[in-house]
């Protein structure tokens, strides 16, 4: 199994030395697969789509923009 390393700010670093009962290596490892899952669901779900890398920043653009307006930031 490949292994992989990752630079953490000392505080965290600090913080996770104070929960020795976890397996830090565990939480990461199915964080990670949580998120390949994801978007791979993601990827199914999109594979068809017509739509281009500026129709889907304009929508998220305007979904942005009404949320803004409805939460009354703007």
């Amino acid at each position: 199994m490949p292994n992989l390393t990752l630079a953490i700010p000392n505080e965290l670093h600090h913080k996770m030395k104070q929960h020795t009962e976890i397996r830090w290596s565990d939480v990461v490892r199915k964080t990670i697969s949580q998120k390949i899952e994801d978007l791979d669901m993601m990827d199914k779900l999109t594979r068809r789509s017509k739509l281009t890398q500026k129709d889907v920043d304009e929508i998220a653009q305007r979904i942005d923009s009404d949320v803004a307006k409805k939460l009354g930031f703007k």
